[in-house]
C-alpha cells in the first residue's frame, strides 16, 4: 500500500538575516568612516601630498660676489664654463639614432660609449661617481638618470672648450636630447700669488649640510669657501638663492609656473687692502732671495718664507705673501684627490698661510718687547751703561733659594761671540737694540748679579708683549689665525712637570726657548713701536659693496669669526673702511702693576698701567740706530744710502723642529735658524712697516732684510707712479 506525503515549508531562521544586515551594516559603516577619515580628517595632509605629487621647488642659484684689490683689479671672478648635458626624455625614439648620437659624441669629447644599457654591474658603478668625474660611459649615466628622472639632463662631460660647445650648438638638430649648460665657475686671475689670502670653493661636507640647507643652498651643486677670504667672507659674498615653484608631469617634465619666480640676489662685492702689485714683488722678492741662498749653498736649505706689508697708521695689509702657495685655480671645478693629497702630505704646509696660521720662534725681533719693559719699568735709563761681554756665565736657578755651584752654572753667549769673543763691551740701551745684543737682553730680562739685580722677570715681559700684540689672536679677517705663546711658569708646570728657571727668563729674553709668535704678531709688535703706541687692528677688507657699487656698512665679530650688517658688542667696522684701534698703550692701562715683598715679586690683577710715551720713543730711537749706526748696526749696510729714513730690527731665531730632527742637525749648539727682519718707514711718520721671514734662513741681516728693503722701496716708486698718475688725470680734465 502507497502512500504520498507533502513536504513541510523550509523554516526561515531570521537570525540568519540579521547577520547578513549586521555584515552590510559594518561594511557600510567602516567605508563610511574611512571615507570621512580621508576626506575630512586627514583630507588637507593628502591635498598638499597630491599638491607635492605635482608640484617642484626649484632652486635659482645667485651669482657669488666678486673679489677685487684695494686698486679694482680682479682677485676673484665668475666665468662661464660649458657643459655638455643629455636630456634622457628628448633622445630619439629609434635606438639606432640614440647610438650613432653617443658615438659621434664619444669621439668628439673623448667620453666612452659604455657597454650595454641592460648591465646592472655598470650600472652600479656609474652611481658611484659625480657629475663631472671622468669614469662611467655615455651610455650607463643616461640609462641612469632616465631611471631617477628622465628630464633633468645629465652631464656628459663638463668645462669643455668654446670651440667644442659651439659644435656641439651647430648640431643640435641632429642631436637631439644634447644640449650646452653653461655654468659659473670661479676663477681667480692672480692664482697662487693671492691664494693663501683669496682661498678657493668647494662642495659642501655632508657635516654642514644641514646647515646650509636651512640658508637655502643645494649641496651636490652649490660651492662655499674652504680658505681665505672666500671662506671668511662666505655670508658676504655668496648671495640667496632664487626659487620657483612649478608644476611637473609623473615623468618630472615641468609644465607651467605655479606661483611667481622669486629671483636671485647676487652676492656683494669685497674689496681687500692688497695691492697686487706690492704682492707680486714681495713674492719675487722672496723667491730671488731664496733662490740666491739655495744656489749659494748648493742644496734646498729655505724652504719656505713669509713676507707681510702694513700701513702702521691704518692696520691696513697691503701685502701678504705666504711661500710656498697652492695653485687655487686647480680647485676650481673640482678638488682633485692627487694635488690635494700632494699638498697636505708637503711638510712646508701650502694650504696654510703661514703668515697668520704657523708659528715660529721670533728671535731677536721679539727683543722690542724687552726692551719697552725694561725702560717702562725702570730697569735701565737711556743712560745706563750695559756691560755686554761675549759670554755670561749665569748661575741657573730653579727655585729662588738654589745656590750656586759648577753644576748649575750655565754660559750664555753674544750672536757676535764667534767673530768678536769679547763682545761689545759697555753699551747704553739705544745701542742693545742697533747692535741686538744677546748679552744685554738677558741682563734687562733676568738680572745679572750687583749689575742688574732684578731683571724684567717672565711675568712682566708677557705683559708687555701681550701689551704689543703677542700671545693672541689679532681678529683679522681670515680663518685658522694662530694665537702664538708666552710662556708663564705655571705653563711650564703644567706642560713639562718642571720649575721655572732664571734660564728661562734669558732665552725668553730673546725670543728663544718657549716663545711662539706668528708673522702677523711680529709685525704688529713693530707697527705698535713704529705708531708710537697706536696698535691698530689688521685688516684685510677696505669694503663690500652691492652690485651698483655702493658701500655698504658691514661690520666683523672677531670672537665669532662672521660679518654682520649691524655693529655688535665686539665688532669693528670693516666698511666703509675706517682705521680701528685695538689700543694705545701709551693712555690705555692694559699693564698689570709688579710689586715685591717678603721676597716674592707678583703681578696685581686691579692696577693697571700704561707704557709712557718716552720708553715707546726710546725704542723707536733704538731702531732708527741699528741703521744709522755704522759700528754695529745690523740694518747698517742693507740701508746705507737709502733714500728715505727707515727703522728696524733684525732677528735670528734657533729652533730644532721635526723637520730639522730628521736632517739631524738639531746638534746642541749648532742648531739651524730662521731668518727675521722688521723695518718701518718713514721714521718720523711711518706709512708702511715690513717683516720677512725665512725658514732655515740664517742670520736675519743677510737673508730677510735685503727682502724687507725691496719691497719698501717698491712701496715708494709704486706710491710715487700713483701720484704721477694722478696727476697726469687731473692735467688731462
Amino acid at each position: 500500500m502507497s502512500s504520498t506525503s507533502t513536504p513541510r515549508p523550509a523554516r526561515f531562521e531570521t537570525w540568519r538575516l540579521a547577520i547578513v544586515y549586521v555584515i552590510i551594516a559594518v561594511a557600510f559603516s567602516t567605508l563610511l568612516v574611512r571615507m570621512i577619515n580621508l576626506q575630512v580628517i586627514e583630507g588637507p595632509q593628502w591635498m598638499i601630498r597630491a599638491v607635492d605629487n605635482y608640484t617642484n621647488e626649484v632652486s635659482v642659484p645667485a651669482p657669488r660676489g666678486i673679489i677685487y684689490d684695494r686698486n679694482g683689479y680682479i682677485l676673484a671672478r665668475n666665468v662661464a664654463s660649458y657643459n655638455v648635458v643629455i636630456t634622457p626624455a628628448n633622445l630619439p625614439d629609434d635606438d639606432s639614432d640614440t647610438q650613432r648620437i653617443y658615438r659621434e659624441l664619444s669621439e668628439l669629447l673623448d667620453v666612452p660609449i659604455g657597454g650595454r644599457e641592460d648591465d646592472e654591474n655598470l650600472l652600479e658603478e656609474a652611481k658611484l661617481y659625480g657629475p663631472c668625474v671622468p669614469g662611467p660611459g655615455i651610455t650607463q649615466l643616461v640609462v641612469l638618470q632616465d631611471s631617477i628622472a628622465p628630464y633633468t639632463p645629465v652631464k656628459i662631460k663638463c668645462n669643455v672648450s668654446s670651440d667644442i660647445a659651439r659644435v656641439v650648438e651647430e648640431k643640435s638638430m641632429d642631436w637631439p636630447g644634447v644640449t650646452v649648460e653653461i655654468e659659473p665657475v670661479r676663477d681667480y686671475p692672480t692664482g697662487s700669488l693671492t691664494a693663501a689670502i683669496v682661498g678657493f670653493l668647494g662642495p659642501i661636507s655632508a657635516a654642514r649640510e644641514d646647515e646650509f640647507r636651512a640658508l637655502g643652498f643645494i649641496p651636490n651643486r652649490d660651492r662655499i669657501g674652504y680658505a681665505g677670504v672666500e671662506d671668511s667672507m662666505q655670508d658676504i659674498l655668496a648671495g640667496k638663492n632664487g626659487k620657483r615653484i612649478v608644476q611637473i608631469d609623473v615623468a618630472g617634465q615641468e609644465l607651467r609656473n605655479l606661483e611667481p619666480p622669486i629671483p636671485s640676489s647676487p652676492g656683494n662685492n669685497v674689496y681687500l687692502t692688497i695691492d697686487t702689485r706690492l704682492q707680486a714683488i714681495a713674492e719675487a722678492s722672496l723667491l730671488q732671495e731664496i733662490n740666491f741662498w739655495n744656489t749659494y749653498f748648493g742644496t734646498i736649505r729655505i724652504s719656505s718664507g713669509v713676507v707681510i706689508a702694513m700701513n702702521p697708521k691704518t692696520g691696513e695689509i697691503l701685502a701678504m705673501v705666504s711661500y710656498p702657495s697652492y695653485e687655487n685655480n686647480r680647485l676650481a671645478r673640482l678638488i682633485p684627490a692627487y694635488y690635494y693629497e700632494q699638498l697636505s702630505q708637503d711638510p712646508r704646509h701650502p694650504l696654510l698661510n703661514n703668515a697668520i696660521s704657523a708659528e715660529f720662534p721670533p728671535g731677536s725681533v721679539f727683543k722690542l718687547s724687552t726692551a719697552t719693559g725694561a725702560i717702562n719699568e725702570g730697569i735701565v735709563t737711556t743712560s745706563t751703561i750695559v756691560d755686554a761681554p761675549g759670554q755670561l756665565l749665569l748661575c741657573e736657578k730653579f727655585n729662588p733659594n738654589d745656590e750656586c755651584t759648577g753644576l748649575n752654572t750655565r754660559p750664555f753667549v753674544d750672536h757676535i761671540y764667534e767673530k768678536k769673543p769679547e763682545g761689545f763691551g759697555p753699551i747704553y740701551f739705544y745701542q742693545c737694540i742697533a747692535y741686538s745684543s744677546n748679552v744685554c737682553f738677558y741682563k734687562l730680562g733676568g738680572g745679572y748679579e750687583d749689575e742688574i739685580e732684578q731683571g724684567l722677570g717672565i711675568e712682566r715681559l708677557r705683559e708687555y708683549a701681550r701689551a704689543l700684540g703677542y700671545d693672541q689672536r689679532s681678529g683679522i679677517q681670515l680663518q685658522g689665525e694662530a694665537d702664538g705663546l708666552i710662556p708663564t711658569p705655571q705653563w711650564k708646570r703644567i706642560s713639562t712637570g718642571e720649575n721655572w728657571s732664571t734660564g728661562d727668563t734669558y732665552i725668553a729674553s730673546v725670543g728663544q726657548g718657549y716663545v711662539l709668535a706668528t708673522p702677523l704678531q711680529i709685525l704688529m709688535s713693530g707697527a705698535t713701536i713704529a705708531n708710537r703706541g697706536k696698535l691698530m687692528q689688521p685688516t684685510i677688507i677696505r669694503q663690500v659693496t652691492d652690485g651698483d657699487g655702493k658701500a655698504l656698512g658691514v661690520w666683523f665679530d672677531p670672537e665669532n669669526f662672521q660679518a654682520l650688517n649691524t655693529p655688535q658688542p665686539g665688532s669693528y667696522q670693516i666698511s666703509p673702511f675706517i682705521p680701528n684701534m685695538k689700543w694705545d698703550v701709551t693712555e690705555t692701562p692694559i699693564i698689570k702693576s709688579y710689586s715685591c715683598g717678603d721676597g716674592y715679586c707678583s703681578l696685581d690683577e686691579n692696577e693697571l698701567k700704561t707704557i709712557k710715551p718716552e720708553s715707546v720713543e726710546a725704542v723707536r730711537t733704538g731702531t732708527r740706530l741699528a741703521v744709522t749706526d755704522p759700528s754695529f748696526g745690523t740694518l747698517y749696510d742693507v740701508y746705507q744710502g737709502f733714500p728715505i729714513a727707515v727703522a728696524g730690527k733684525t732677528g735670528t731665531a734657533e729652533y730644532c723642529d721635526d723637520v730639522a730632527r730628521a736632517a739631524n742637525q738639531c746638534d746642541f749648539g749648532k742648531w739651524p735658524t730662521h731668518s727675521w727682519t722688521l723695518s718701518y718707514a718713514p721714521y718720523e711718520d711711518p706709512e708702511i712697516i715690513v717683516v720677512a721671514f725665512a725658514y732655515h734662513g740664517g742670520e736675519g741681516a743677510s737673508v730677510a732684510a735685503p727682502i724687507v728693503s725691496r719691497v719698501i722701496q717698491a712701496y715708494f716708486e709704486l706710491k710715487a707712479i700713483d701720484i704721477a698718475a694722478q696727476g697726469e688725470a687731473a692735467a688731462g680734465q
